[in-house]
Parts: C-alpha cells; structure tokens; sequence
C-alpha cells in the first residue's frame, strides 16, 4: 500500500492547511459477495492525521463496485445480492461472453451500484450512519484481488497554525 500526499498553503478561514493525501488498498473477495472495508478506511484516516474534510473511494474495475449499506443484518447483503442476481442473471443470452458467463452480468451490477462514494470526515472519523459500512461488491463468480483508491481533501490534527 503505497501513500502520497501533499500540503496546500491555507486559503481558506480554517486555521489548518489543506492536505491531499492518497492510498491504494488491495482487497481480496472471494467470489460474489459483500467485502466490508470500513476498519480499513477509518484506520488509514487514523494514520493519515485526517480531521475535517471529503474522502472519496473509487474502484477501479467494471465487473466490482461500492456501496455504502447497513452492516448489522447480513441478511440485508443476502438479499441485495439476490436482487442484483434477478436484476442480471446469467442464463441471459448476452453478445459479451468472451471471459464467462458471469462476465456481462457483471458489468450490468457495477452499472446499477456505484464505482465511487463520496463520504464527509468530521472530527477525524466518516460521517457515517450507526449501521452503515463501505463495501466492495464483488460481482465475479471467483476470487479476484480488487484496488480500491482512497483520496481525502481536507485538514489533519497534526497539522500546524499558519
């Protein structure tokens, strides 16, 4: 996991320099199915210094996607990813079969979710809801190691009055 990040002179009324800060996360699926990755964004943020700002995750891949959903019931993520099988089920005849036939339908799942989140960090942690949680939708019928882009704008603890 490589990290990058850069300082900007403050411009704004915040007492705090704006900081860009970017990392790449690995995450390993197994097969179709919700992936949480919510302790590894908010450790990162922890590592990061990250106090107020936006983090955006992106995917980047077209057959796997994002969402923010609860995570105390997985029975919730069961039934969403039944619907996203009736939604896109592969018995369907499709023209793009060259890599399978849950290629296609998986395309269509990533076109129906998200391959970007947009979440607010207040006081050093996500905004998110009590039972909320970020994941990665693996679409694929097999494993497949996915690289999820965290990009966070916005001002760190550690960083000092100008």
């Amino acid at each position: 996991m490589k990290s990058k990040s850069y300082t900007a002179p403050s411009a704004s009324l915040s007492e705090k320099p704006l900081r860009l800060a970017n990392t790449a996360l690995v995450i390993r699926t197994k097969g179709p199915g919700f992936t949480e990755i919510t302790l590894d964004i908010r450790n990162w943020l922890k590592d990061i210094g990250a106090f107020e700002g936006l983090l955006t995750v992106f995917i980047a891949h077209t057959s796997a996607s994002l969402t923010i959903q609860e995570n105390a019931d997985p029975d919730v993520r069961k039934d969403l990813q039944d619907a996203l099988g009736r939604l896109a089920p592969e018995s369907q005849p499709y023209r793009h079969s060259a890599e399978g036939p849950d290629d296609m339908p998986a395309h269509i799942k990533a076109l129906l979710t998200s391959v970007s989140l947009s979440i607010p960090v207040v006081d050093g942690r996500t905004a998110l809801g009590t039972w909320q949680g970020v994941y990665v939708i693996e679409h694929r019928t097999r494993d497949h190691e996915r690289r999820v882009e965290l990009h966070f704008i916005g001002t760190c603890g550690m960083a000092s009055a100008s």
